[in-house]
């Protein structure tokens, strides 16, 4: 390989044949289907993703593997430059619905999720790799330490299960940390009524504010004053006394439901 890796954009090359044919087979890709990929790189999965749909549209950010990228003259493949998270999604991807699959860069997998979850519309389904880390907080249960603000939106909008574990030794350069490829499956409607889907999103965020702290704090921490958080967590049937890691999906809806009342 003669490109040499920028740290910047925390590139880790996927090169391990056996992990893409695990991503492939999650994705499922039909030939009809239009695919998107976020940091394809040096294009080991894009060359996959061709050979199986009708269109690939990737978001690069790297100037040097643009350019490479473009040589490959291919018409069914087309090429975002610039940064994925300043893209106006619904303006670039038009033809919706597209199935995802991306190695995520690690560095920003997190706001990626974010971004992808405001516009979960445009996707017919998702197969991410991510820092294990991160991949486990994706879909961790109530009351454990990984449970957290990414794990109770993804698992209100998707059924997210994982695909494969992936050692460091699959990546040029290898990385200082293990993988986890996750699918994301779309729910026909919500786990529970979210009331208010960006209010919905406020409460959570400000639940987990302050993690070892009691929930009625954090919500006071996150914006919300000391009348709405005694009335909303009363009229919820929640014990103030309780942290955000505890609360589950139907809980989340009901203090949803009784702050979005109180504003």
């Amino acid at each position: 390989m003669d490109y040499r890796t920028k740290k910047k954009f925390g590139q880790h090359f996927l090169n391990d044949q056996y992990v893409i044919e695990r991503i492939m087979q999650a994705a499922n890709i039909d030939p009809t289907d239009r695919v998107i990929e976020i940091g394809p790189g040096l294009g080991v999965l894009t060359r996959h993703l061709l050979d199986a749909a009708a269109q690939v549209e990737v978001f690069e950010i790297d100037r040097d593997l643009i350019a490479r990228l473009a040589e490959w003259n291919n018409p069914r493949l087309l090429v975002h430059g610039g940064d994925i998270l300043k893209a106006n999604l619904p303006k670039l991807l038009n033809a919706p619905p597209y199935n995802l699959v991306a190695n995520l860069p690690y560095n920003i997998s997190s706001q990626v999720v974010f971004l992808l979850l405001a516009n979960r519309r445009l996707f017919s389904q998702m197969v991410l790799m991510f820092q294990k880390e991160v991949g486990d907080r994706l879909c961790a249960a109530p009351g454990c330490k990984d449970y957290g603000i990414l794990s109770v939106l993804c698992q209100l909008w998707f059924d997210v299960t994982p695909v494969i574990d992936v050692g460091p030794e699959s990546f040029s350069p290898p990385p200082k940390v293990d993988s986890l490829v996750l699918k994301f499956s779309p729910l026909s409607v919500p786990r529970v009524d979210p009331i208010d889907p960006v209010f919905f999103t406020r409460v959570v965020k400000a639940s987990f504010t302050q993690r070892r702290k009691q929930l009625r704090n954090s919500l006071m921490a996150g914006g919300f004053s000391r009348e709405q958080v005694d009335q909303g967590l009363a009229a919820a049937g929640i014990e103030a006394s309780r942290r955000g890691e505890s609360l589950d999906l139907p809980d989340f809806s009901r203090l949803t439901k009784a702050l979005h009342q109180l504003r």
